[in-house]
């Protein structure tokens, strides 16, 4: 930013003609001098903000120089305004002060003292030109300090997120159904957690990590996680060590996306009731974001065809969700996102048609 130069113009105010010339000739060996005869026309000039100093009568015609320096600061704050009167009137003067009359001068003024007085004005007006650039560099400073933080998370965001979609592509290598399970899953709990008025950096988390539920089956042999038919009671407990498989592969990073996306793989098969696992937590025992994605999963794992099963309906998988079929069960889920989910289902089902 380039500063502008300094701005020496003193615009003078008087109805008097004599008045304007004296004080014209006074000071125009130091100042660029602008005499109006009028407030209407120094009005006029001040909007056009280029005056470094006024200097006016207080008794005019149809505006009082007191009117004038109000209105004058309503236009350009900043300029120190100098009243000049034939009277000593104390209570003008008061007032003067108190609409923040730079000086008050007794006419006839002594011409050193009135260079006096607008040399200190005109530093005063000089002061308050730097302060504003000042601030304004300040603020351009700001700006540029929020702007850089902002593509630094932004970056951090994206790399967190590209470390996301490798990890997931790893566990779409070992299943591929999974493929297009995981992004259903982003999608559905974008879907819940917006819905849920969430804290819209919260909601790109849990869509950006809900993905990441199932990383830990990179860890089940082919033998169970790719079984065609219902899995033993032995071979469903390796199954379920997924969740602590998950958590060992994403646990310790510094990403708050990856945070998250551990957070889900570890709680995504808790219950509401307690009756899930791995570790049996209850309500809100359980991290909202594996709470959210527990749902999705489920109602993806209902609509999803296997080798062992048919997919379900939207309309059947909905009735299991809200009502319950005996294996999964309304109390499962934590209510209010079984109540938002109940809400916004059919979303849900558009996700499902348009991810295949």
């Amino acid at each position: 930013m380039i500063m502008e130069t300094l701005n020496k113009m003193v615009m003078v105010v008087d109805d008097d003609p004599s008045v304007l010339r004296s004080i014209t000739y006074l000071l125009r060996d130091a100042y660029d001098v602008l005499p109006c005869n009028s407030a209407a026309e120094a009005l006029e000039h001040a909007r056009q903000g280029d005056i470094g100093v006024v200097l006016s009568d207080i008794k005019m015609p149809a505006m009082t120089g007191l009117e004038l320096l109000e209105r004058i600061h309503g236009i350009i704050p900043d300029t120190p305004v100098l009243l000049m009167t034939a009277y000593a009137e104390v209570d003008a003067a008061i007032f003067a002060v108190k609409k923040q009359a730079f000086d008050f001068l007794i006419k006839p003024f002594d011409p050193e003292a009135l260079l006096e007085a607008v040399s200190r004005a005109m530093v005063c007006s000089e002061e308050k030109r730097v302060e504003r650039f000042r601030q304004r560099l300040l603020q351009e400073s700001e700006q540029e300090k929020a702007s850089a933080l902002k593509s630094a998370l932004e970056a951090v965001r994206g790399l967190s997120l590209e470390v996301v979609q490798r990890l997931t592509a790893a566990a779409e290598c070992r299943d591929n159904e999974t493929g297009v399970h995981i992004v259903r899953i982003g999608k559905y709990a974008q879907t819940l957690a917006g819905a849920m008025n969430l804290n819209e950096e919260y909601v790109q988390l849990v869509a950006a990590a809900g993905p990441m539920h199932d990383i830990g089956k990179i860890g089940i042999p082919d033998s169970i996680l790719l079984k065609p038919g219902p899995l033993a009671q032995d071979e469903f407990a390796i199954m379920k060590t997924h969740c602590e498989i998950g958590d060992r592969i994403l646990h310790g990073s510094t990403s708050l996306a990856l945070k998250t996306a551990a957070s889900i793989a570890f709680s995504h098969h808790e219950r509401w009731d307690g009756t899930g696992y791995p570790q049996g937590l209850r309500g809100q025992d359980i991290p909202l974001e594996g709470r959210i994605v527990f749902l999705c999963d489920q109602y993806d794992a209902l609509r999803s065809r296997r080798p062992y099963k048919e997919g379900l309906t939207h309309e059947e998988t909905c009735r299991i969700i809200l009502t319950g079929d005996g294996r999964s069960m309304p109390h499962h889920f934590d209510p209010v996102v079984l109540d938002t989910f109940s809400k916004v289902h059919r979303l849900f089902d558009e996700v499902f048609g348009h991810v295949q």
